[in-house]
């Protein structure tokens, strides 16, 4: 029964466009950044720093270096494996499995949307 189920899911996350992808990257906000802006989640961009709270690299902290919005996963600068070949490649990681803990401000537009709704200001 549950297969069926995650088929139907896989099926309907393959015929997605993009946009609407990008939309489940979001991750929950660390305690003092949810109490500062009100958020529970946000889109994790390039640039945030998380921390990896479930899997093989829990605890882990660093800087996102990259996001994957076909496959809606997370690369985290110190989180690699090494290869048969001895090179260390990216491990890519969900972006449900991780914890903001500070935020990417550079954009205008994210910065405005975050200390409006900070400032009690509806919005998001």
């Amino acid at each position: 029964m549950s297969s069926k189920r995650s088929d139907r899911v896989k099926k309907k996350m393959a015929g997605l466009p993009l946009h609407a992808l990008g939309k489940m990257l979001k991750a929950r906000l660390s305690d003092d950044l949810r109490s500062k802006y009100a958020f529970k989640t946000a889109r994790v961009r390039k640039g945030d720093s998380v921390r990896i709270v479930r899997g093989e690299f829990a605890g882990v902290e660093g800087k996102v270096t990259g996001v994957d919005v076909k496959h809606c996963r997370l690369t985290v600068e110190g989180v690699s494996r090494e290869r048969v070949k001895g090179e260390q490649t990216p491990v890519k990681i969900h972006a449900s499995k991780v914890v903001i803990t500070s935020l990417n401000l550079d954009d205008k537009y994210r910065k405005a949307l975050f200390e409006a709704r900070a400032s009690g200001v509806k919005g998001g």
